[in-house]
């Protein structure tokens, strides 16, 4: 699924859009027990509530795409013949009313999510009259192309409110609130099958998690029965450190500085380019980049090889994964300093008297610790006003 097909389905979860009738639910305590379950038929809800069902339910597809947003794909034995794609058919082809499929998807999630409080599982199915797209993009809704039929499931903590206190409007005072539990953003879920050249794609999922630094590894395993992808935080930390270990000496700040340029400016690109396809690099196209940059061919190929030992052979990487594209940071043990990355050329490495210096020009508006100071050359004395 590219950005555009993502934000298609998004749309549909709108009272006036959406042909959700309703929300299966299973609601677990701390000891991973059910509490209850539902069948909520969103026709009953006030408006109102049926609308914050609905935008709970669409923040599973929120994100950035390679970040939050992460295809799974199944192999072609999978879907012939396996129990993870079977339970995930029976649940769309039935569009929930499988009890047995649903008590036994919601056994799944739960013997492998262990979250620390209590949590909401969700399970809502959509039939979407997919409208023909001219070549031109126009949208013509009279003509359908396909039907895409389709299950989202989102999992939610539920926390404790605070008590606080309240404003009561008939007693025109103030008292403590009742202590609630309240349905928080959802943590992770998925979208089965993808929407993919805007049909259906039973080959593929596109699953969500809410922190780039998290892995429910055990959730992806018994869902999809394969192994989790990296997150992309800690996408970022490999990489770094594969480019620090694999150029060793060569590994300088030039280098490191025109690495994140041009990454930076591939996002950029990518982005004014409006182009729904998501920019992906290689170990290859970075291999041709650090050559470019004035690097040693062996210290790239050796670049390139770790990329392949650690993100896969010819692994498809997310450039917003791999940098910070609004900072710019060098850290030393005692000291760190961020840079907005339009300046990062500024800074320059020297040695002063045989010690290595980070050097920084300065110049009117210097703080430290918000107080205003003044830089004076040593060879100017100071003068005091009369």
């Amino acid at each position: 699924m590219n950005e555009k097909e993502i934000s298609e389905i998004r749309r549909r979860f709108r009272a006036d859009k959406s042909n959700i009738t309703h929300v299966r639910g299973c609601y677990v305590n701390e000891k991973q027990e059910i509490v209850s379950q539902f069948d909520q038929p969103l026709s009953l809800l006030p408006q109102e509530e049926c609308e914050n069902m609905l935008s709970v339910l669409r923040r599973t597809l929120s994100g950035t795409l390679g970040k939050n947003l992460i295809e799974m794909p199944f192999t072609t034995a999978q879907v012939v013949d396996s129990d993870e794609h079977r339970l995930l058919m029976a649940l769309r082809d039935s569009k929930l009313t499988d009890e047995e499929a649903v008590r036994m998807f919601f056994e799944k999630v739960i013997a492998s999510y262990r979250p620390e409080g209590t949590y909401l599982i969700l399970l809502a199915n959509d039939t979407y009259d997919v409208p023909y797209r001219a070549k031109d993009g126009e949208t013509l809704e009279d003509a359908s192309e396909n039907i895409y039929n389709y299950v989202l499931c989102t999992v939610c903590p539920v926390k404790q409110t605070k008590p606080v206190l309240g404003y009561d409007v008939p007693e025109n005072t103030f008292h403590n609130r009742d202590i609630d539990w309240i349905v928080s953003a959802p943590q992770l879920g998925f979208l089965f099958p993808s929407f993919t050249d805007r049909s259906a794609d039973i080959y593929s999922a596109m699953y969500y998690c809410r922190s780039a630094s998290e892995s429910y590894d055990e959730f992806i395993d018994a869902v999809f029965n394969r192994e989790a992808p990296m997150p992309a935080e800690e996408q970022k930390t490999t990489f770094g450190t594969i480019l620090g270990d694999a150029l060793n000496d060569a590994c300088s700040l030039d280098v490191v500085q025109t690495v994140h340029s041009r990454l930076c400016g591939m996002i950029e690109e990518h982005k004014a380019s409006k182009d729904p396809e998501p920019l992906t690099i290689t170990g290859r196209t970075m291999k041709t980049m650090l050559t470019a940059c004035g690097v040693p061919g062996e210290k790239a190929e050796k670049f390139e090889e770790a990329c392949a030992e650690q993100f896969g052979a010819d692994a498809a990487l997310s450039p917003r994964n791999l940098v910070e594209t609004k900072k710019f940071e060098i850290k030393t043990p005692e000291v760190q300093i961020r840079v907005d990355p339009e300046y990062s050329e500024w800074i320059e490495t020297r040695y002063i008297d045989g010690a290595p210096y980070i050097l920084i020009p300065a110049g009117a508006g210097v703080q430290v610790n918000g107080v205003p100071i003044a830089i004076t050359r040593p060879d100017v004395e100071y003068e005091e006003e009369e």
